[in-house]
């Protein structure tokens, strides 16, 4: 085990460098709405590279509106991770947007790189209140024109870890 970089326990308080260049606490009232937006929604941006030196990632809120979507699009190389906090995400992908699923409070949505899709608020009255994460701090998005599925298939997800939804 190492323990050259193990924190002190002692009197001494380490490297002093730490205390304004280690962890960081973003409190909610204070993110960034400069952030790119898209009609019908409201994002804000909590960690990026301008804030906090972020150098891999960037993480933020999006707030969409009831019935409000995205065109369909995808964020290039990137990554993204969606948790829903409240409300009901519909999301579509796929070439012509032919694959869709639904995802509620303390559900996890993964979009790989690449992969055309659109964000939707499935209720028309309740906003749908999202944190978002991206594997870059880019702020890339591709507008796709393409003519979607008239009736997108549901895909249900299934833990290739555990297939029979056991533990």
């Amino acid at each position: 085990m190492n323990t050259e970089a193990a924190p002190s326990h002692g009197h001494d308080h380490g490297d002093p460098r730490w205390k304004h260049d280690g962890v960081r606490v973003i409190p909610g009232h204070q993110l960034d709405p400069n952030t790119a937006q898209t009609p019908g929604m409201d994002r804000k941006a909590a960690i990026t590279f301008a804030r906090v030196g972020a150098q891999k990632l960037w993480a933020g809120t999006v707030s969409i509106h009831p019935n409000a979507k995205t065109g369909a699009h995808h964020h290039g190389h990137l990554e993204s991770v969606i948790y829903v906090v409240k409300g009901r995400a519909r999301m579509r992908w796929g070439e012509h947007l032919e694959f869709t699923a639904e995802a509620g409070p303390g559900d996890f949505i993964y979009v790989p790189p690449y992969v055309p899709h659109q964000e939707i608020n499935a209720s028309p009255t309740e906003t749908l209140e999202c944190v978002l994460c991206r594997s870059d701090g880019e702020a890339v998005a591709v507008s796709l024109d393409i003519e979607p599925a008239e009736q997108p298939e549901q895909v249900l997800w299934v833990d290739p870890t555990h297939p029979h939804g056991g533990v």
